[in-house]
């Protein structure tokens, strides 16, 4: 039995879609559904049930996902140990990302594989979505964890979602608006704003749904909206990703009426990326999925 074929069927259930699945695992909707029927062949059981609404384990499927995850685990350990001996944990890994994903995502990644394998170098280039983007695309950047644009991506380029927090502001204790539950966007459009610069996902977003807001700061990280909010610059629009070093004498209140910002991997279609780069992008979604409070991708 092919161990990719367990890969993709736990992806499927950990989705509840086969063509989520497909984006997670970085082939075509066809393809999982193939490799998935193949392993309902191989082992004599139905695995999933399939609807309109998407895909669940069949209780077959639900008694074979535990032995099954082991088997993906422990082809994953072989091959970590693999890669070890070889010495193949060496070179330098090109990352990109915006501040948040830097902070929240990409430094404890990066700080556990240099604890284990001192002889990994690493580039982290830091900017906005879609200048990462574009220095993915060029080669510049093995990958980058950024927030993902409204816009699809352009040709060339794969974005797998990895976690999603909600959007809000930042006000200070002593503001008027500190004791409200939740805003409206229609509420920053009377109160001065402090948000990412232009280009940002964060300002394209405000400006979306506020005509003209007063943005008097454009910052170039979210601990800066933070610093500038408990200054009294004004209200600091940001997502709800918790950092290590928040400001104090703040509150954050959801945007009810704002969709969640979501994170993405963003990758070249073609790429072909060292073993280094591998083992760094598995562990970035781990730290995702960690973030999210989900169960490990396989």
């Amino acid at each position: 039995m092919r161990v990719e074929r367990a890969r993709y069927f736990l992806a499927a259930v950990e989705t509840g879609s086969l063509r989520a699945a497909a984006e997670r695992c970085g082939v075509s909707q066809p393809t999982i559904g193939q490799q998935i029927a193949q392993l309902e062949e191989e082992l004599d059981v139905v695995l999933l049930t399939r609807s309109r609404h998407g895909v669940r384990p069949t209780p077959a499927g639900q008694a074979l996902m535990e032995p099954l995850g082991r088997l993906v685990a422990a082809e994953d350990a072989v091959r970590e140990s693999a890669m070890e001996a070889s010495g193949a944990y060496r070179g330098r890994v090109q990352i990109g990302g915006v501040s948040v994903t830097v902070e929240t995502v990409i430094a404890p990644v990066v700080g556990r594989l240099r604890e284990r394998h001192p002889r990994l170098r690493f580039t982290v280039r830091e900017g906005a979505s879609a200048a990462i983007e574009a220095a993915v695309l060029d080669g510049a950047l093995d990958f980058g964890v950024v927030t993902m644009p409204v816009s699809p991506p352009v040709p060339g380029l794969h974005r797998t979602p990895l976690v999603s927090a909600p959007l809000g502001v930042w006000v200070r204790t002593d503001h008027p608006l500190a004791g409200r539950g939740d805003v409206q966007w229609r509420d920053l459009e009377t109160w001065p704003t402090v948000t990412m610069r232009a280009g940002t996902v964060m300002w394209e977003t405000l400006h979306r749904h506020v005509a003209d807001p007063d943005v008097v700061v454009q910052a170039m990280s979210a601990r800066t909206v933070k610093v500038m909010v408990a200054q009294g610059a004004g209200l600091g629009v940001l997502a709800r990703f918790d950092t290590s070093a928040d400001i104090a004498d703040l509150v954050w209140l959801p945007l009810r009426d704002a969709s969640p910002v979501d994170l993405c991997l963003t990758q070249r279609r073609d790429d072909r990326p060292s073993p280094s780069a591998l083992i760094v992008r598995r562990l970035i979604r781990a730290k995702a999925d960690e973030l999210a409070g989900s169960p490990p991708r396989r």
